[in-house]
Parts: structure tokens; C-alpha cells; sequence
């Protein structure tokens, strides 16, 4: 039947894509890479013109040891976050985020963002000035004088001096707002009685990185923006002699990002900067990412300020927003991984936000929100449904067209097309809507998969992170057994931890299909059964918000779909359908016999 062979071919596409996308991001192969876990640092710096002082020699500390043997420290405390600064290079190295978890257990450890030479993985933060002259400008193993060992906080910013000695002092002050926001503001002053030329810089640094599961649908690694667009080379496109990526803008920003969290770096925006990302080899990989300012000439008896801003946290929609139209920093929004459907992915993301924020919980903001799509595609499924209770109509029309010119498929077919356009019917009708949904669907997926506002966010019973596939299975006794399968099962075999909500999904699913009589092509009667069965096993490892949205999505649409029929006079079969097929019951009863 045509109807079938439509219905069968959009099946057989959206499988395809589904079982690509499961291929490529819902099993994602988990690469730890040795030599980024070695704890060597490399002597000099990627970047010429950006010094970065000789690190100590490789050690393999505990984070709190690390942290005493650097030397003296200022300690951060606000209500995001807390650490300490390095007096040793003014370094920011030690920042905690105090609102994150490890886990959903409250009680685990807080997420460590910035990480001190000597730890386990060194990431953090630098300042300075560059110069071809004689003086001598602060590096990183400059010790700098604090005006009190108060700690910073934002109400009470840090100020640092240092003098050079041959007329030329620093004094850097350090602030922090109550989010995630540093501003670091350099003055020199020149009483050396000579023009002394000096170029600002600043940059992020890391030292290998920390083993993680890589996904296609994920970027990590560099991020920045020059000249309104993304700058955003991963980790893996920097080999070993992969030459340092150059960019020159008026207005953006530069850094490295993790999934939920980044350390970026964001000049003045008024002012001209070179971006530079690079890596080098030695022990563990060297990664940083730095700007520079045009070179700045200073008068003897003048002074010369500069203000540099670094953002360390949580990349929080609102809070980067905020961000964005406060500080003006050029699309600081797209620190955020929103993918190629980034039209309907932000929109998608800011109607579950006001969702939740109306709701109090993700998972009915989830519930809502397929609500909300299934009435924006409304009119497109009703004419879908139109056209299938057409198709049913027709039914009979189309079997004695088959019959009567079953020698002569022209004949068939051209008597196929009279009919549906007497009938004012489209047997393709049915692919549309499909077609359309494939990138809401994928923009939801990545939604769920890159926001942090849904990782560690609850629903209700055994859910308690809507990011993370569902923690019940059989392999668990679906919860009874207190550890989650998906922690336990290599990520290529997550598909075998099937939990409740994937059943619940399959079991829509299923409904769905049975709306429609089974086909009488017995091929294309098993495809209908099994579909539900294998949709099933492929969301096991999808994130249990998208699983929840999808068995929703299934069950509203086998209401709408039973609703147009019935208006549109064609028989829905939906209860003499739950039996066995037919050819499953000829298979029984042949059994039986032989019994």
C-alpha cells in the first residue's frame, strides 16, 4: 500500500538518522590520552611574545600540597566562589566553584575550576607586560607585596605592588563581583626618566587535560571571538607541530572551555587585540590561550593603566548575558556550545528557562515545552492526520486500482494519481511533519546535553539529573541495587542498561503504531513491530529530560492523531491492533498445531 511504503521510508530515514546520531554522540568513545595526564610542564612559552616563566620541576602533588609549596597567598571568598591568588606571578591558579558538585550528593566535593603548578592538572591565569627594553617588568616568579592580607572579596579588592628597582612600579588591583567575573587593572608608573615601550598581554594556561568522555555533539578546547565570529579550535586540532592559530580584532575574547565551565580572558573591548591559541609537547601537553594589546609608549613622569577582565565559573545562560550587555563584550553568548541549529537552540533553551522559572522544576518545564511545540506544529500534524484519514478512505479505491491493473503498473500508477487528486489527497504528506521536528529534536538534545542549568536538575522519583540517562535498569533491579549501570557498563555497551523511562518511551511508541491497521506485507508488519523495540534500546543512553519529552511527545501525538481520524470518518483500530499481527499469530498457532 502507498500509504505504507510512505509511512515505511520515513521510518527507514528517521532510523537512519537516529542510529547515525547514536553512533556518533550517544556513545561516545572514552579516549584517555597518557601523555596529557603526565604532570611535566614545558620550559618555555607558546607564544613568543607572551612570556610564560620556567614552572617548577615535575612533581606529582596533592592539590593542597601544591598549593603550600607555591609560596604566599591572598585567599577568595565570595558567595560563587572560593580559593586563593598567588602572590608568586600575581597567578590566579586556585578557584573552587561553591554553588557546583562533583555529584548530585550534596555532601561531594565542590567542582575545582583553577589549579596550581605541581597539582594533578595546572590551569590558571596570567597578567603582564611585555618588553624589548632593558627594565624589567614582573613575570611569573615575581613576588608581589599585597597592602593587607585581607582577603578578596566583592567588597574588598586586592592591590599588589612591585618596584623594578630602575624607576618603573606596578601596582595591580585585583576585584571580583559575586559571580564569576575578575577584573585586573595594571598601572605602571615611569619615573625612570627614559620612554620605556610596553605591549599588555594576558593569558590562560593548562597543563594537559583532565580524561573525559568526548562527544561529537560537544566542543572543549579553545573559544573565543574575533570580528563577531567564533574562534573555537578543539584540543585535538593542535598536533605536535601544529603552528600557534592568530587572530586580530577590535572588540572579543579568548579562553578555554570545559562543558559546563571555562576560564576566559576579555580585553578592552575598544581596543585592538592579537588572539593567539597554542599547544606544545613535553611531558603533558601545553595549552594556552592569550591576547595582546598594541605596544603602549610611556613618557618619562607619566603612568599608564590597563584593565583586563577574566571570566572563571559556570557558563550560566543569564549570568553570560548579563555579562554580554553590561560589560558590552562581543557575543559572549556563544561561550556557549549551542551547535548548527543555534536559531532554534537558543530560542528552544530561553522558552524552557522561563518554563522552569514558572514551574520551579526542568522536568515539567520539559513536559510544557513539548506542549508548546506540539501547538506550533499543530497545523502542519493536522494536516498530516488529514491526509493519513484520507489515505484510509481511499483504502478500498486504491486495492481495486491494484487489482484491475495489477498487469500494468503504468496504467496503476497513473490511476493511483487521478485518485489522489480527485481525493485531494498527498501520500507524502506524512514525511513533512517528520522532517521539520528532526531539528527541534536535535536542537532539545543539545539543549539538555550542553546547559547547565539542566545538569544535576531533578524531576521526580528515582530522576534526579535530567542531563544523564536514566540510573534504573534491570542490571539494578530498576533502582533496588544502589549503583547506577551506566557508571559501571563501558559507554559502547550503555544501550544494554535500559531504564523505566525508555520503556515508558517504547511503550508510546508502540501505541503509536498501532493506530494503523498492521500492514498486510507481512516484511513490512515486522519493521512496524520491532521499531519501538529498537527506538527503545537506542535512547538508553540519551539524557532521561530528552527520553521524558519524547514518551510525552509520543502519547499527545496518539491523542491528536486518534482525534483527527475519528473527525475525518475514518475507523481507528486502535484496540483490535494491541492484538498479536497476524503473521505472529500464524506463527503461534503453527506452533500450537505441532504441539
Amino acid at each position: 500500500m502507498t500509504d505504507n511504503r510512505n509511512l515505511v521510508l520515513a521510518i527507514a530515514i528517521s532510523l537512519a538518522i537516529f542510529l547515525g546520531w547514536e553512533y556518533f554522540v550517544a556513545a561516545p568513545q572514552m579516549k584517555a590520552d597518557q601523555a596529557r595526564q603526565a604532570l611535566l610542564h614545558r620550559e618555555k612559552a607558546a607564544a613568543p611574545s607572551v612570556a610564560r616563566s620556567a614552572p617548577a620541576a615535575p612533581q606529582h602533588l596533592g592539590r593542597a600540597e601544591a598549593l603550600k609549596r607555591g609560596g604566599a597567598r591572598i585567599a577568595i571568598d565570595t558567595p560563587s566562589v572560593d580559593g586563593s591568588l598567588l602572590l608568586k606571578g600575581a597567578r590566579l591558579d586556585d578557584l573552587r566553584l561553591k554553588n557546583y558538585r562533583e555529584s548530585v550528593d550534596p555532601k561531594s566535593p565542590e567542582i575545582v575550576l583553577l589549579s596550581p603548578e605541581g597539582s594533578q592538572y595546572p590551569y590558571y591565569a596570567a597578567f603582564g607586560f611585555t618588553t624589548q627594553a632593558k627594565f624589567a617588568v614582573p613575570t611569573g616568579s615575581t613576588t608581589w607585596t599585597p597592602k593587607d592580607n585581607a582577603p578578596l572579596t566583592p567588597s574588598h579588592p586586592v592591590t599588589l605592588n612591585w618596584d623594578n628597582g630602575h624607576g618603573l612600579v606596578f601596582t595591580r588591583i585585583i576585584a571580583v563581583d559575586d559571580k564569576f567575573m575578575f577584573t585586573v587593572t595594571d598601572t605602571v608608573a615611569n619615573n625612570s626618566g627614559a620612554v620605556v615601550s610596553l605591549q599588555p598581554y594576558a593569558y590562560v594556561a593548562r597543563d594537559g587535560v583532565p580524561p573525559t568522555q568526548k562527544y561529537w555533539v560537544l566542543h572543549e578546547g579553545f573559544v573565543g571571538v574575533g570580528d563577531g565570529s567564533l574562534k573555537d579550535p578543539s584540543y585535538d586540532d593542535f598536533k605536535d607541530d601544529t603552528p600557534p592559530k592568530t587572530f586580530n580584532s577590535t572588540g572579543g575574547w579568548v579562553g578555554i572551555t570545559d562543558k559546563y565551565w571555562m576560564a576566559t580572558l576579555i580585553p578592552p573591548q575598544n581596543q585592538p587585540f592579537q588572539g593567539v591559541y597554542s599547544a606544545a609537547s613535553g611531558g603533558a601537553k601545553h595549552y594556552q590561550a592569550d591576547y595582546r594589546l598594541d605596544p603602549r609608549s610611556l613618557a618619562a613622569g607619566s603612568t599608564l593603566s590597563v584593565t583586563h577582565r577574566l571570566f572563571a565559573g559556570a557558563k550560566v545562560f543569564d549570568i553570560i548575558k548579563n555579562y554580554e550587555h553590561r560589560l558590552n563584550i562581543a557575543r559572549f553568548d556563544l561561550a556557549i556550545d549551542w551547535g548548527w541549529f543555534i536559531i532554534i537552540t537558543q530560542p528552544l533553551f530561553w522558552l524552557l528557562n522561563q518554563l522552569f522559572h514558572l514551574l520551579g522544576n526542568f522536568g515539567l518545564a520539559i513536559l510544557a515545552l513539548t506542549v508548546v511545540v506540539k501547538l506550533v506544529f499543530f497545523p502542519i500534524a493536522n494536516a498530516q492526520y488529514k491526509s493519513m484519514a484520507k489515505m484510509k478512505l481511499v483504502q478500498p479505491e486504491m486495492e481495486r486500482i491494484k487489482e484491475r491493473f495489477k498487469e500494468d503498473p503504468q496504467k496503476q500508477q497513473q490511476a493511483m494519481m487521478e485518485l489522489y487528486r480527485r481525493e485531494k489527497v498527498n501520500p507524502v504528506a506524512g514525511c513533512l511533519p517528520m522532517l521539520l521536528i528532526i531539528p527541534v529534536f536535535f536542537s532539545l538534545y543539545k539543549v539538555i546535553f550542553v546547559t547547565i542549568e539542566l545538569r544535576h536538575a531533578p524531576f521526580y522519583g528515582w530522576i534526579r539529573d535530567l542531563s544523564a540517562p536514566d540510573p534504573t535498569s534491570l542490571i539494578n533491579l530498576f533502582g533496588l541495587l544502589p549503583f547506577n549501570p551506566h557508571a559501571v557498563l563501558p559507554s559502547f555497551l550503555g544501550f544494554l542498561s535500559i531504564g523505566i523511562w525508555p520503556v515508558l518511551m517504547g511503550v508510546t511508541q508502540w501505541l503509536q503504531t498501532k493506530l494503523n491497521p498492521a500492514p498486510a506485507d507481512p516484511v513490512q508488519a515486522k519493521m512496524f513491530s520491532y521499531m519501538p523495540l529498537i527506538f527503545t534500546f537506542m535512547f538508553a543512553t540519551f539524557p532521561s529530560g530528552l527520553v521524558i519529552y519524547y514518551a510525552w511527545n509520543n502519547l499527545l501525538s496518539v491523542v491528536q492523531q486518534y482525534v483527527m481520524m475519528r473527525r475525518q470518518g475514518a475507523d481507528v483500530h486502535l484496540v483490535e491492533n494491541l492484538k498479536p499481527p497476524a503473521w505472529l499469530r500464524q506463527r503461534l498457532a503453527r506452533g500450537s498445531e505441532r504441539k
